[in-house]
């Protein structure tokens, strides 16, 4: 099926202001990715400890209509992964959507966003790392939880700085360990509603409706928790990133794309529908998994502290791939002239040693500041803000692919000769945009999410106004621009 969307693009060698910016350019990132990788890597992105904590904060806030807030959550994804996909496969830079912005938008708001993810990222990371320190605390508690964050730091360090291969078949076993423990938590849930096993009690509907019904807490609830929602989905971009990397992207990235709808009903809906029916939805919260609750709660241990162990692989896993995505856009920002050249530098591997570095540095300082949080609220923080930036970036992602496709029309281009498109644009591109602006306002009346609105606007607005105050304006034809004009010639 895949066949169908097309030629396959020409092999370009472009020059650039300073170097090549082409990913299979000869000193720029080399496409060491296969197929199979850059599924594993995007879900490696959307499933990390967050999946499984921030399930419960969902479901503490909205009953079981967090099923439906979770369909809403992953319809908007799929739609904003359309738009990505169109300017992927036309457009395959390691830059994804910070190059996007910056030719199709203004170079001020690929700053902004560019810079507001890379900081999204490092805040982040350092939680699962704290989060896989705390699961291996209980095992090993000689050892404390800090030591282990920093020796889980190490190792994804190593891992990143090797050749862009091994990262991908790396996170394609950690990944497939969650997908396994997730297809295990189905059948049990599946065998416990049907009461062949388990101990706990009643399951079914008929404890949901003596609870409250489908809405406990009305149909506000579901919007105001879109922004937790959206961080568990976010990692979904990181397809975009990796395109730079990825062999043939006019083939891997439509079938990456197109695998986010099953994706999400896989590992997101159905179990969240069963554990909706088998666990009492007042007894969820943020602090535990309450996938392992669930099970626990039927009198199956043993299950529980396996998902434990999972929670620890899903942990490494997101930040196995957080650093990757975090590392590519600040290697993009560089290579736009947005941060210190150093910074867009690849090895002999092709590997951007400095960005690496340089995002591990700022996630261990981050780790270090997380030591000093006496509230207990810093991690709801960190999701919260990683929800509305991440969230600003999806945007951005759309706001281009509209901008893009104006563009070609405007020269005549016949839409029809894509080799991947979103369809119903511009409603459906309009929509997703208006959608995402919707659920982020409607999270920031929230008391929980207010301040972390007003911090991830801040991470926005300040990179774009020093931009703008630096006076730098782009000069000659951008990467971007020219692979525009090859599809367009084409």
């Amino acid at each position: 099926m895949l066949a169908k969307f097309g030629r396959r693009l020409k092999d370009i060698r472009l020059p650039a202001q300073k170097a090549p910016l082409m990913a299979d350019s000869q000193d720029g990132l080399q496409r060491g990715l296969k197929p199979h990788h850059m599924q594993f890597i995007s879900i490696g992105g959307i499933i990390g400890s967050a999946y499984f904590l921030g399930t419960g904060y969902v479901l503490a806030q909205a009953g079981p209509a967090a099923v439906l807030a979770y369909l809403l959550g992953g319809f908007l994804v799929y739609l904003v992964m359309l738009s990505l996909g169109e300017l992927a496969v036309h457009i395959p830079t390691s830059g994804s959507f910070v190059t996007y912005a910056n030719e199709f938008i203004h170079p001020a708001v690929g700053c902004g966003v560019g810079w507001s993810y890379w900081i999204n990222w490092v805040v982040f990371v350092p939680s699962e790392m704290i989060a896989a320190g705390i699961i291996m605390n209980h095992f090993v508690p000689t050892v404390g939880v800090l030591w282990w964050a920093v020796g889980f730091g190490a190792m994804l360090t190593a891992l990143n700085l090797m050749h862009v291969g091994n990262f991908g078949e790396m996170e394609f076993w950690l990944c497939l360990i969650k997908i396994v423990a997730i297809g295990a938590f189905v059948v049990l849930a599946i065998l416990i509603a049907l009461h062949l096993i388990g101990t706990g009690g009643a399951a079914g509907l008929q404890p949901m409706a003596e609870s409250g019904g489908l809405f406990p807490k009305g149909v506000r609830s579901v919007f105001l928790t879109m922004v937790i929602i959206l961080v568990n989905f976010q990692g979904t971009e990181i397809i975009g990133l990796a395109a730079g990397e990825c062999k043939d992207p006019e083939k891997t990235i439509p079938a990456a794309v197109n695998a986010v709808c099953y994706r999400i009903i896989a590992l997101y809906v159905i179990p969240v529908l069963l554990l909706v029916v088998i666990f009492p939805w007042s007894q969820a919260s943020l602090k535990e998994s309450v996938f392992a609750l669930a099970l626990e709660r039927q009198g199956l241990g043993w299950a529980g502290a396996a998902l434990s162990f999972v929670v620890l692989t899903a942990a490494i896993s997101c930040s196995n791939s957080g650093i990757y995505a975090t590392s590519r856009a600040l290697y993009s920002l560089a290579r736009e002239g947005m941060a210190p050249a150093l910074l867009g530098r690849v090895d002999g591997q092709g590997v951007p040693r400095a960005a690496i570095l340089a995002t591990v540095t700022g996630c261990w300082l981050v780790l270090a500041l997380q030591t000093l949080d006496k509230t207990g609220t810093f991690y709801q923080e960190l999701l919260a803000v990683s929800g509305f930036t991440g969230t600003v970036c999806w945007v951005s992602i759309c706001w281009a692919q509209a901008s893009f496709r104006k563009r070609l029309q405007a020269r005549g281009f016949d839409t029809q000769r894509m080799r991947f498109r979103v369809p119903g644009f511009p409603y459906v591109t309009y929509f997703a945009i208006a959608a995402q602006i919707a659920c982020l306002g409607a999270s920031a009346f929230s008391e929980d999410f207010r301040k972390a609105g007003w911090i991830s606007l801040a991470l926005l607005v300040l990179p774009m106004t020093l931009y703008v105050l630096s006076g730098r304006r782009q000069l000659g034809q951008s990467g971007a621009a020219r692979h525009f004009e090859e599809v367009v010639s084409g």
